[in-house]
């Protein structure tokens, strides 16, 4: 019953911002989703190609993507076979030398590794016995810069499993998969996103990881520009799904998506659901719109869902800009240390908030062309932070591979440190000191720490 109302309020909010015609009295057209109650026969295609055409069908998820005229929509959702209709809903989120190393494993701590107590600051200081070493995690993305191998040991990236989608409403709707694209990313989301859950090279110096020997899968479906869409996003998750369906059905399998938008997608709430059911793991940034709310698919309840923290050792004064690798978080009372950002969003009323983990000024390769130039900058965003736990639950899954997704929810749940709603001042990287303030409804569950998490992990 749940599942059916959720998906009827779908219908009718996306029914208000499709029947109406366009300006002059011109029918204009829209990228619809379509979810069946059954499975896409030819008879079905036979139905809707009357009401417009078809794009790209789903077949695991009963599901197919259509461009029509804007009053045909009311028609199609009319239609016995048609469970759910919506607009295709917008997304935001080769090198000549190679690192040598095939983990990170010795490398430094940094502010936020040490906050989720995975290390302390200084080289060969990882605090927690677990590395992820045969778990996968997918990171649904921009995909990985040229020049990624001098960031990451090529041993770490499944360069055999690695793809890319585009299209979706912004090129007439429909779907493609795009060979080799996922290594040629000119925005930079991707990689920085990656360094966290792996660690980078950090001009010759290994930078530690929250699980330095995963295996990364990178999915493109963000573009150049760091945005995409939902049909996008729903066939990386469908791929991703069908993987551990198949060659990595031995593996345990994470997804992380540093990536939102506003409302929940038919196509995409089923592809979660498709890949929850095969046994991934799905963790996603909360967003970055403040009071606003938070982003789907982050606020969808089977999604582990991220807030971003900070801590107000940031940018203190006399460290020389060092404080991010060498100041140490005093672990007796490592939460009273920490603050919520203004920009992470709050949940709303039936939005699922679950975790907050660091996510302000996080240090990472990122560039803004191609080439081989390696450069590294402050970050600050929910997408930084989910990472961070999304690396967590691939050390949960080496010590337990046989956890499910609500599984895991809830042993991140029952471990995490309330922090309830508060204040702290924080210094600005120019010496000024901010007071950041924020609510019960900015924190979910509470901070995630790895050894709390792993604590519980039976």
């Amino acid at each position: 019953m749940k599942r059916i109302l959720l998906r009827f309020i779908v219908v009718s909010t996306m029914l208000l911002a499709l029947l109406p015609v366009g300006a002059a009295g011109k029918i204009g057209t829209v990228n619809l989703n379509v979810v069946l109650k059954s499975d896409v026969t030819a008879e079905v295609l036979k139905v809707l190609k009357g009401h417009g055409t078809v794009l790209t069908v789903f077949e695991e998820l009963d599901a197919l993507t259509m461009k029509v005229r804007e009053d045909k929509v009311a028609l199609i959702v009319a239609l016995p076979f048609v469970e759910a209709v919506g607009e295709d809903a917008e997304r935001n989120g080769a090198p000549i030398d190679t690192v040598g190393l095939t983990d990170f494993n010795s490398g430094y701590g940094t502010w936020n590794l040490d906050v989720i107590n995975v290390t302390n600051p200084g080289p060969n200081n990882r605090t927690v016995e677990y590395d992820g070493t045969g778990v996968y995690v997918a990171v649904l993305d921009t995909g990985l810069h040229d020049s990624w191998r001098q960031y990451f040991p090529e041993e770490r990236i499944a360069e055999e499993y690695a793809a890319s989608f585009g299209g979706g409403a912004g090129l007439a709707g429909s779907v493609s998969f795009q060979p080799n694209k996922w290594e040629h990313d000119q925005n930079g989301h991707g990689t920085h996103v990656t360094s966290t859950i792996l660690g980078y090279n950090l001009r010759g110096t290994p930078i530690n990881g929250v699980a330095p020997n995963v295996t990364i899968i990178p999915v493109k479906v963000l573009n150049q520009n760091g945005s995409g869409w939902s049909s996008v996003i729903a066939m990386g998750i469908t791929y991703v799904a069908n993987l551990k369906l198949g060659p990595l059905a031995d593996y345990p399998v994470v997804i992380n998506m540093s990536l939102g938008g506003s409302a929940l997608d038919a196509i995409e709430k089923e592809a979660i659901d498709y890949a929850i059911a095969a046994g991934v793991i799905i963790v996603a940034s909360a967003g970055n719109s403040g009071t606003a709310g938070m982003g789907y698919p982050g606020a969808y309840e089977p999604v582990i869902s991220v807030a971003a923290s900070g801590w107000i050792g940031e940018w203190y004064p006399g460290t020389g800009g060092s404080w991010w690798n060498g100041l140490n978080v005093t672990e007796t009372n490592s939460i009273n240390q920490m603050y919520i950002t203004e920009f992470s969003s709050r949940a709303k009323e039936g939005q699922d908030l679950d975790v907050a983990a660091p996510g302000s000024w996080i240090v990472g390769p990122y560039q803004l062309n191609s080439g081989i130039a390696r450069t590294f900058y402050f970050l600050g965003g929910t997408s930084m932070a989910s990472p961070h736990v999304a690396g967590i639950v691939a050390l949960m899954l080496e010590k337990n591979p046989t956890l499910v997704a609500s599984d895991a929810e809830d042993i991140l749940e029952a471990a995490a440190i309330p922090m309830g709603a508060g204040s702290k001042n924080v210094y600005q990287p120019n010496g000024s000191i901010k007071v950041i303030s924020w609510g019960a409804d900015a924190t979910g569950y509470g901070l995630i720490t790895a050894d709390a998490a792993l604590g519980l992990t039976p």
